[in-house]
């Protein structure tokens, strides 16, 4: 947002000064503005599925349910970065949506693997497209280079937990 501020001239002659808005301290830290980013993400990825669509998380797990079947709960909680515990609820989710199932490993039926349904592979493939023009719209005004740039740099940044 911009300040506008109007004055007269010695001539009689209003003349108009656009002041730039007052900046927050904030702003010099990595953490505010990558979580800023991320509200503006999340919000339009929402919108973009809809009420009905899938949450960023949940659309994450199945993805990389249906990129690596018969993964464990608890390898797809390490892969998400998120409590076994967390994880729970968003296998509930896409158990009861149809998109995986749970089965039992061999040897250990203590232990229980996720399989994508076929519903969950097709239903994957039309929220992708969603997401890539979500991305797209988001991103426009970067270049392919920044856009490389930008996730290359986020990835060094989550990938220092490792």
């Amino acid at each position: 947002m911009e300040l506008v501020t109007m004055v007269k001239s010695k001539q009689s002659k209003t003349v108009e000064f656009v002041e730039a808005e007052p900046r927050s301290a904030l702003e010099e830290f990595v953490g505010y503005n990558l979580k800023r980013a991320y509200v503006t993400v999340q919000h339009d990825f929402r919108a973009t599925l809809g009420q009905d669509g899938l949450a960023p998380r949940v659309f994450s797990a199945l993805s990389l349910v249906v990129q690596f079947p018969n993964v464990t709960q608890s390898a797809l909680a390490r892969m998400l970065g998120i409590e076994r515990s967390g994880l729970v609820a968003i296998i509930d989710e896409l158990e009861e949506r149809g998109f995986l199932l749970r089965t039992t490993v061999p040897g250990d039926r203590r232990v229980q693997a996720l399989v994508p349904t076929q519903e969950g592979q097709e239903a994957l493939k039309e929220i992708f497209e969603a997401v890539r023009e979500h991305e797209a719209r988001l991103l426009k005004n970067l270049s392919h280079d920044e856009k490389q740039t930008l996730l290359r740099l986020l990835q060094k940044i989550w990938m220092v937990e490792d």
